[in-house]
């Protein structure tokens, strides 16, 4: 039995709405503030998410699906970063998380979801014994593998 590509794309875009539900969640609940390249993050997942349902809904699913393979590539990238670079730095105010979060303005809009609360150093933290970034990283390669093998497998 094959899933088909719809379900698939509207499965991967829950589930990363899920991940900024989780980051909420522990943003909340356990005191885990977020960096700009957390909150950058959060919105490459929305993003993903947006155009996830595009292509499970709307005409041009391949153009969709693989734009949402490139935003999770983006992700994949913000991750890396995050974990390599900015987390041993003291401060990540003007990095271009930093200007990409404060130029969309969502941290004016919805300040409880995207606004920056902790330096990249404060936001290094571990979860499961595993760094936080790395969390969405295997969650952007997840999304990113299953979306491409929706498109290779598409039967609509």
């Amino acid at each position: 039995m094959t899933l088909a590509p719809r379900k698939i794309f509207v499965a991967l875009a829950l589930l990363c709405i899920a991940a900024v539900g989780a980051a909420l969640f522990t943003q909340y609940a356990w005191d885990m503030q977020p960096c700009p390249w957390c909150i950058l993050q959060r919105v490459i997942f929305l993003l993903i998410a947006v155009l996830l349902l595009l292509a499970a809904y709307a005409p041009g699913r391949v153009l969709f699906a693989g734009l949402g393979v490139l935003a999770a590539g983006a992700g994949i990238a913000a991750a890396l970063y995050q974990h390599f670079v900015a987390a041993k730095s003291t401060s990540c105010n003007l990095t271009l998380a930093d200007k990409i979060v404060s130029g969309i303005g969502l941290d004016k809009l919805l300040p409880a979801v995207f606004e920056v609360r902790a330096s990249c150093a404060d936001a290094a933290v571990d979860l499961l014994h595993l760094p936080y970034e790395f969390w969405s990283l295997g969650l952007y390669v997840f999304v990113a593998v299953a979306a491409l093998w929706a498109l290779r497998s598409r039967s609509a």
